[in-house]
């Protein structure tokens, strides 16, 4: 559990005393006024001088003194940083961070009212970012009026956003040389950002959600918030800016020790062939085992559907469908080749169906 303290330092001032004047009455004795007694004023105090604030540098002494300890944890304020100051040691991709706010969830009736992306090369050797950090950050007038509801999540009024439009011309100019397009949940943004500006449809996406296993990085949660709290860093969450600074800073870890930073870990998914695979025709009392197995429904299809990365995998899942679901029967099943360009987006891969054969 978190604990939050209030710091006292032992250099900080004593709380003013008044002085009192000593008289010849036994201390236990309290002299009386009569009518004909003059009273005099009590002397006036001067207040003391206040000692500074703590610097910045021992309020980090304070913290890493609770770091130290094994029943608190110290959480800092995740500050945007603008330059890394690193030479890559190897080839680099220019990789953008991106991150929407819309007026709901319904792609096909909802605008986005705040798009901003962060811009850095990423050293492909070492799976950290090089040199400096573009930022964009503008709001658009969504041509409807922002709901309350969504209008306390974001802080975005329709004040703000109010004849406001997105400068298409400036995303063209980052866009060019960009090597991967990266989004926590891509497939909720894609279809927002294809839908409003050109351009996003021809560039390579990963998803820092889907193409990293956080479970198996002993997080209980893949959302942005929950994994920047675990690194020790909070942030003012619903912005699109401080949200793709967030994800950055998170993605500069290494989820699982030894196989490289988020950054690295998203420039191999995409570089991947992806398949999405369905079970047609999966038994009913089959649900909880491919509910378990990472399957999820498709309502509208009605058939269970999981996405894989790479042929191996999806040979791999045939084969358990076969011994598994299918019970040595013969099953043909739709699989649909999913390539960087089109992952994430409302766009159809390239469909085919294969023969599950007992």
């Amino acid at each position: 559990m978190t604990k939050q303290f209030d710091f006292g330092f032992d250099d900080a001032p004593e709380p003013a005393q008044s002085k009192v004047t000593k008289t010849k009455d036994k201390p236990s004795s309290k002299p009386v006024a009569s009518a004909s007694t003059a009273v005099q004023a009590p002397a006036e105090v001067k207040p003391e001088a206040t000692t500074a604030l703590p610097l910045e540098n021992d309020l980090e002494a304070c913290a890493a003194k609770l770091e130290a300890h094994p029943d608190y944890r110290v959480l800092r304020r995740l500050h945007p940083q603008l330059n890394f100051d690193r030479q890559p040691q190897g080839p680099t991709q220019r990789v953008v961070l991106l991150d929407t706010e819309t007026t709901g969830l319904d792609q096909s009736k909802e605008k986005i009212i705040e798009l901003a992306m962060v811009v850095v090369d990423v050293c492909t050797v070492t799976g950290l970012p090089c040199g400096p950090v573009t930022v964009f950050d503008e709001f658009d007038d969504p041509g409807k009026p922002i709901s309350s509801e969504i209008e306390q999540l974001t802080g975005i009024s329709n004040d703000m956003v109010k004849g406001q439009r997105l400068n298409e011309a400036r995303i063209a100019e980052l866009l060019e040389g960009v090597d991967m397009v990266v989004a926590h949940n891509a497939g909720f943004d894609r279809p927002f950002v294809e839908a409003r500006v050109s351009g996003f449809e021809t560039l390579p996406w990963a998803c820092s959600v889907s193409d990293i296993d956080w479970k198996a990085a002993g997080q209980s949660s893949a959302k942005l918030e929950i994994l920047a709290l675990r690194l020790g860093w909070f942030y003012d969450a619903h912005r699109a800016e401080a949200d793709c600074h967030a994800l950055l800073k998170v993605l500069c870890s290494e989820p699982i020790e030894g196989q490289g930073t988020g950054l690295a870990r998203l420039i191999t998914a995409a570089s991947q062939i992806a398949y999405r695979l369905q079970a047609t025709g999966a038994p009913f009392e089959t649900k909880d085992l491919l509910k378990a197995r990472g399957y999820r429904w498709n309502n509208e299809q009605r058939v269970w559907g999981t996405r894989l990365s790479g042929e191996d995998a999806l040979q791999t899942e045939l084969a358990w469908l076969q011994t598994n679901v299918y019970k040595g029967r013969n099953a043909r099943v739709q699989v649909e080749t999913l390539k960087a360009h089109t992952l994430y987006s409302s766009r159809s891969g390239e469909l085919e169906s294969r023969m599950v054969e007992g």
